[in-house]
């Protein structure tokens, strides 16, 4: 996962973290698992597995029924689950869109949406195979198209270090040389192909057009990522949007809930055009803030396991 060049050309998003001890730390847990071979591996093969499906071949793999029991019996164990309008859950290939707190967020969903359609996870390499258990279920479970992309805090770094923080310098350096950015033409085609023949075999995908963790309950990260609009308008799948409530701080026995909205249709157009791709990003944007809460407040109990079970999805 080398870059062959020394320096790359970074794409600032509008807003940068500031650079502070936990910024570097997440900068410097991202090169850690950008170096992991075994997570390297992982990533290597859930791919080449996703692209042999989407070219209409089979993988070995458990069960959705399975797979669903396992997270369920998982979950259930240290949270309150609760499911809102579950009418809105379709029976027929979907593109599942919600709103990202925690990285527990796709293993819930997993957990809760039912096993026909197969649903596969579109989410960030990085963070879905950071560690062992999750290499394990995943390579077990398959359903991954793993995004291999840089993070906001490893951009901040870099940022740090051209504006003079010397103290950045080496961490920079290795952002640039171990981590993929994941933005190239041949990238993006790459998983618009995968994507659309996981439509093509039946299946479905989850994903998070915010393309990044939410800073608090409630609040939307904006502007959505364009590939939510992209691949639904491409394929002709609704697109269902998704809001999960109470995830961003977990501790045990809490209530987490899924709330499912009204699936949001769209004329089918192969090259979708700018003024299209906003239209669909625009009523997206709408039905997740009408899902969201507005006043969320952190329930007053005891808040048991709380690093634990925050720790262990991260």
């Amino acid at each position: 996962m080398k870059s062959t060049s020394p320096d790359r050309s970074i794409p600032h998003p509008l807003v940068l973290p500031p650079v502070t001890k936990e910024t570097i730390q997440r900068a410097r847990e991202g090169v850690a698992y950008a170096r992991n071979a075994d997570a390297n591996e992982a990533i290597a093969e859930a791919l080449l597995s996703a692209e042999v499906l989407a070219e209409g071949g089979s993988q070995e793999k458990i069960t959705a029924e399975v797979r669903s029991l396992v997270l369920r019996t998982i979950i259930h164990t240290f949270f309150q689950i609760k499911v809102e309008f579950p009418e809105g859950i379709l029976q027929t290939p979907a593109l599942i869109a919600a709103n990202h707190l925690n990285h527990i967020d796709p293993f819930l969903l997993l957990s809760e949406l039912p096993a026909n359609p197969y649903y596969h996870i579109l989410g960030d390499a990085r963070t879905l195979y950071n560690n062992w258990w999750k290499r394990l279920f995943l390579r077990l479970a398959k359903g991954v198209i793993p995004l291999e992309r840089i993070w906001k805090e490893e951009i901040a770094v870099i940022s740090g270090a051209k504006a003079g923080r010397e103290d950045l310098a080496q961490l920079a350096d290795d952002i640039q040389q171990y981590v993929p950015q994941g933005n190239s033409i041949e990238t993006l085609r790459r998983l618009d192909r995968i994507v659309q023949g996981i439509f093509a075999c039946g299946d479905g995908i989850i994903l998070f057009p915010e393309g990044k963790l939410a800073s608090a309950e409630g609040n939307l990260q904006l502007p959505l990522k364009r590939g939510a609009a992209i691949y639904a308008l491409r394929s002709g799948v609704p697109i269902v949007p998704v809001a999960l409530i109470g995830t961003k701080d977990l501790y045990l026995r809490k209530e987490l809930t899924l709330r499912f909205g009204e699936a949001l249709i769209f004329p089918q157009s192969h090259r979708p055009k700018p003024k299209e791709i906003q239209a669909v990003l625009d009523e997206l944007q709408a039905a997740l803030v009408a899902l969201l809460p507005k006043d969320y407040h952190e329930p007053e109990e005891p808040k048991l396991l709380r690093h634990f079970l925050n720790r262990m999805f991260w």
